[in-house]
């Protein structure tokens, strides 16, 4: 399981994250989960963005394929199975509910911002509003922490176990040719 604190990123990382979101990164602070080939797959957010934006996303889903993933599992109506199973299972519920906190706590390690205090991501804990979201957590905390994360996960054409990026070890590749 990873939980913060994270090593800082290194430039090499950042500009694969830029990369793979087509833009410039804001507010990394960490990565928190990593594609076998050693890419980010999700960041940490800091809960405040640079330019004072508060930001409650601090697991954020980057992977190309991996979010590609979860666009179509949303596009094909999988959320409203998703919420039926957490209105539906108690266990489900408690679980995400636990999720809610665990990520709160995650990101209260990197300060608190009264304009999102209690608000977490995804729609947790009481719906299911955006798979990124819950899937980047379930990455970033393992499995068995956030359950309806896992669930998109599982149900998902990508895996973590697999190299899907466009160029693989690019962020320790470069890093290590920069530390020579």
């Amino acid at each position: 399981m990873t939980t913060p604190p994270f090593p800082a990123p290194t430039s090499a990382e950042l500009a694969v994250v830029s990369a793979q979101l087509g833009r410039p990164v804001r507010g990394v602070v960490g990565i928190a989960a990593r594609c076998v080939c050693g890419n980010p797959t999700v960041v940490s957010t800091a809960p405040r963005l640079p330019d004072g934006t508060p930001f409650p996303t601090f697991y954020y889903l980057t992977h190309p394929a991996a979010t590609a993933a979860m666009s179509t599992l949303e596009a094909t109506q999988v959320m409203p199975e998703l919420a039926a199973l957490l209105a539906e299972d108690e266990s489900v519920a408690a679980g995400y509910r636990s999720a809610h906190l665990a990520y709160l706590a995650d990101r209260a390690q990197f300060g608190d911002v009264e304009e999102i205090d209690g608000i977490s991501a995804g729609g947790m804990p009481t719906r299911v509003k955006c798979l990124h979201a819950l899937a980047g957590h379930a990455l970033a905390a393992g499995p068995g922490v956030n359950p309806i994360g896992d669930e998109a996960l599982a149900r998902s054409s990508w895996t973590p176990a697999e190299c899907r990026c466009d160029d693989p070890g690019a962020a320790l590749r470069d890093e290590s040719a920069s530390a020579v």
